[in-house]
């Protein structure tokens, strides 16, 4: 899945020429831009431009960190390991792209957030890159066909709502020394591209991309021997990407672009207009690998659709519940990959899993609560949490309305009038509302103890509803087994 495309707030033109001169290392020169500026989206006021002090000794390498947790897939050379060590070269600034395609950033974006938060874990600085000028382009990597084109409206709701989860979770690393010093920025690449003349981008930019090696690409060589084909427009996104990196590495001192797998033709392409425009070295990229399941096919995509990161568009309680799912042949390599549990404790957790006396479980239980934590706060986790041991058939834990309705958008649901409920067998109610689609069904389920309701086993088939069994005399909660809930809601 990729980790890099754009979104869009203006249809702005191309208007003003630009210039490149021969470039000099930002360590040895003020930092000029082209002939526009870079603008900072960042939620909170600009970042000044001074770095966190670093001690000798103190700093991990980053590189090292992530192939030990199977989150290094390839880099452009392998200095960049050297320079992740060099305490004398600086922390590096590290960037990132994000889809924009949902008004949410989804798990296979969570990668990237993740790889993100080590940079910063290690001292470096973090850039997200919102591409507010190609959003009407999209990503070719790894689709079948191209992006459907989004409205204005949608792309500026897009934006709003990948920078509140972007900024929400960066900052959980953020402010090493003091809040003016914070180690990320969301930026927004409109800023530079709303000035660009078509005919100067082709004269400074485009003369230096060989159409050879751009059609080499693997995502561009897959659509063009599909039935779609590819249109010129996202032919060119290999190029506008490209161009991003050399603008942030001249303007911003970025030195690092990362992405999934998918995206290194996209990264090279970004080195390679850096070494031949500006003649200038020390640009590298580094991909982590598509996130897969032990079977090789794609994590992040549920029953209902993708695993979105917004607690309005997936709430915790079934976020939580979809790591807790997680099969034993992939909770470990999880565990490295999309948490920050120190290798020994993982280890200590993989050992325990091949031992007599193991609980079931403890294992993905830790994987749950350490991704919803970093996702969505203490407060997410706890009404998770909350939310998990209350609806547990058979749980002693007292139901409440707020609970109920909680999860209500994550379980099937109905409304009954109060009149009809009452005095309501409990078969006829678990077909009326859905759980069943035959009393004979339900009947057979009772008799071995598998119906509950408000998680109570329901053990006489003569149970009737009566007034003190709706919940604040709101909702009922009827689960057939441990999986399949419903909620009835008294109108």
């Amino acid at each position: 899945m990729a980790s890099r495309t754009f979104l869009c707030f203006n249809h702005g033109k191309f208007l003003l020429p630009f210039t490149t001169t021969k470039f000099i290392p930002a360590s040895r020169r003020p930092i000029k831009s082209l002939s526009f500026s870079s603008v900072s989206c960042s939620l909170n006021t600009p970042q000044p431009t001074v770095e966190p002090k670093f001690q000798m000794g103190s700093t991990p390498n980053v590189v090292k960190i992530l192939e030990e947790r199977g989150l290094l897939e390839s880099i452009t050379n392998e200095n960049l390991r050297l320079v992740c060590s060099d305490q004398t070269a600086g922390p590096l600034k590290v960037y990132c792209g994000f889809d924009p395609t949902a008004e949410s950033l989804h798990l296979g974006n969570l990668l990237g957030l993740i790889v993100l938060s080590w940079f910063q874990r290690c001292g470096h600085r973090a850039v997200a890159l919102i591409g507010g000028a190609t959003g009407r382009i999209g990503d070719p990597s790894g689709k079948s066909q191209e992006r459907p084109e989004l409205d204005l409206e949608s792309l500026e709701k897009n934006i709003a709502g990948i920078m509140e989860i972007v900024n929400k979770i960066l900052s959980k690393n953020a402010n090493l020394g003091s809040e003016q010093n914070s180690n990320f920025v969301i930026l927004n690449n409109y800023d530079w591209w709303k000035e660009v003349r078509l005919l100067d981008f082709l004269k400074q930019v485009g003369r230096y991309a060989r159409v050879g090696s751009m059609m080499s690409k693997e995502s561009v060589k897959k659509r063009l021997e599909s039935e779609q084909g590819m249109s010129y427009t996202e032919f060119t996104y290999q190029l506008l990407q490209g161009y991003d990196f050399l603008y942030l590495f001249k303007n911003e001192g970025v030195n690092v672009q990362i992405g999934g797998s998918d995206q290194w033709g996209n990264i090279t392409a970004g080195t390679e207009l850096i070494r031949k425009i500006l003649q200038a070295e020390g640009a590298y990229g580094l991909t982590f690998p598509l996130l897969l399941k032990s079977d090789g096919t794609k994590f992040g995509k549920s029953e209902d659709g993708a695993i979105w990161l917004s607690p309005s568009m997936l709430s915790p309680y079934k976020f939580y519940q979809y790591f807790f799912s997680v099969p034993d042949a992939d909770v470990v390599r999880f565990l490295k990959i999309l948490t920050f549990l120190n290798m020994e404790e993982i280890n200590e957790l993989e050992s325990a899993m091949k031992k007599p006396g193991y609980v079931p479980n403890t294992a993905q239980r830790k994987l749950a609560e350490e991704i919803t934590r970093f996702v969505h706060g203490e407060d997410g986790l706890t009404e998770a949490l909350k939310a998990t041991e209350a609806l547990r058939p058979g749980s002693e834990t007292k139901l409440d309305w707020e609970t109920i309705e909680g999860i209500a958008e994550d379980v099937p649901s109905c409304s009954l009038p109060y009149t009809e409920v009452l005095n309501l067998s409990i078969v006829d109610l678990s077909v009326s509302s859905g759980l069943f689609e035959s009393k004979s069904a339900a009947r057979r389920l009772l008799k071995q103890g598998g119906i509950y309701l408000n998680n109570n086993r329901v053990d006489n088939e003569s149970k009737r509803i009566e007034a003190e069994d709706i919940v604040d005399g709101k909702v009922l909660l009827l689960s057939a087994g441990k999986k399949n809930k419903v909620v009835v809601r008294i109108s």
